[in-house]
Formats: structure tokens, sequence, C-alpha cells
């Protein structure tokens, strides 16, 4: 369990019913097992503090029947990160606890690693970290070019300099299927956790300009002058999307993601 530097830190798996690609997606049944309570798990054998953070009864019901932790939020929330901020204040008002750190964790990626979210958590052991997240190096050329997998930019302290669902950076003179052999592209790992204080003054800030052209949340916070730490995962981000997703982790076996 946690000891991250006496840091307290909270884990939020916000978790929404409708979802008009697959409703009702975070209690599908993985293995005799629902999907939330898969996540649930994983992060709290490394959390001491894991709620689920959702605006509809049946999920609240079948996290309190395993014996996990879940908050009521408002159906309002435009993101996740509107969510775990107000299930922080929540959790905070019932139980009288205050957190240093909030980590949002996806509530529809069961096959996440317990070292991702100990990697993301460790970020914040340098006090000037406002916000974390992880970044994987790409290892397909197509996935270079493929909208639906951001792309980032990164300094050379690590810090995040740009996502963009573009190839970037765009490698002049060389043919496109070489690039690979000229830089390491990163993709982004939608995996999040900030300073308390950080993650409410996010929740403030208006829609960017550039968040609205690639809809990624992260550049309003670019934008605003926010710094984005990352660390280096190896490990594939397989989230469900759709019953296809489902159905193709059945057809191919679960063993095959919990490695």
């Amino acid at each position: 369990m946690d000891n991250f530097n006496q840091k307290k830190i909270i884990g939020i798996i916000p978790s929404r019913y409708a979802s008009s690609r697959f409703p009702g997606k975070p209690l599908a049944d993985i293995a005799g097992k629902s999907m939330i309570q898969r996540v649930y798990e994983t992060a709290a054998a490394v959390f001491d503090n894991v709620w689920v953070a959702t605006d509809d009864q049946r999920i609240y019901d079948a996290v309190s029947a395993f014996g996990g932790n879940a908050v009521m939020t408002s159906e309002e929330h435009p993101s996740g990160t509107d969510r775990c901020s107000e299930a922080v204040k929540k959790v905070s008002e019932s139980t009288g606890e205050t957190f240093d750190v909030v980590v949002n964790i996806q509530g529809d990626e069961p096959f996440i690693k317990p070292s991702q979210l100990t990697k993301i958590a460790a970020l914040f052991d340098d006090e000037d970290t406002q916000i974390g997240t992880l970044v994987q190096p790409i290892t397909k050329s197509e996935d270079i070019f493929n909208p639906n997998i951001p792309k980032v930019v990164l300094a050379e302290n690590g810090d995040a300099i740009y996502f963009s669902r573009s190839p970037i950076p765009y490698v002049r003179n060389v043919e496109e299927e070489k690039w690979m052999n000229h830089h390491t592209f990163f993709g982004h790992i939608g995996l999040y956790a900030y300073r308390t204080e950080v993650l409410h003054a996010l929740t403030q800030l208006k829609e960017g300009r550039l968040e609205k052209m690639e809809s990624l949340e992260q550049l309003r916070w670019l934008e605003h002058s926010y710094r984005i730490r990352t660390d280096e995962t190896n490990y594939d981000s397989f989230g469900i999307d759709t019953p296809e997703d489902l159905e193709k982790v059945m057809t191919e076996g679960i063993e095959k993601y919990l490695v």
C-alpha cells in the first residue's frame, strides 16, 4: 500500500453508466467480475484511499456490494477531471481527511498495471510537480498517423510540451514510413494525477482554443501555463470503449491482458 514519501494520495475512478457506444459499460462482466471492480481492485492494491465517483445509483450499489468506496457526483460534469474534483471535496467532507495528490484512474481500463499507478504517484516526489501523466513509446509506424492516438512531445526534463492527434514532431525530408528510424515518438496514456489544489483550479479554467481544435482536455492546462510532468511506461494501454472491444478480450483470453 502507498507510502509515497508520506504524501496523502487518493485514487478516484470516474464512472458513468451512460455511454453512447457502450451503455452500462462499468458493470460489464469480465470473467466473473465487473469492469469497475477490476479497476478498483488494482487501484486499491496500490493506494490506501480509492473511491469510485459516479452519477448512477446502479454503479454506486455495485461498488458497495463488492466492498468498495463510492461517492455520488453530479450528472452535469463535462469531464472526468470535474467529477474527480467534486468527489475529492465530498470524500474530504465526509471523512475529515485531506489529500495532497489525486490520481484520476480511467474506469474503462480494467487491465491497468499497478506499476503504472506507482509511476504516476512517484512523479509527486518532486514538490514542483503540478500534474502528472504517462507516455508510451510508439512501436508501430501507422500509430504515428492515427488521430485516435494522441501524440506528445517532451522537453529534456520530461515535461510535456504539446499533445496532438497529428503526427508530431514532423520529420522533414524523410519518407513517412521511415520516421521511426529518426525519432522516438510517444503516445499519451490517459492516466492523470494532480496536486489537489491544482485539480480544483483546473476545473475553473475556460475551454481553450487548442483544446477545442484537438479535442484534448490537457491542452487547456498547457494553454494556462500549467506544467505536465511525464514518466514512461512500456505497457500497452487497452481501454474498452465498445462491446466489440470486450468481445475481443474474451475471445483472445483475459490472461493475455493480465500479464
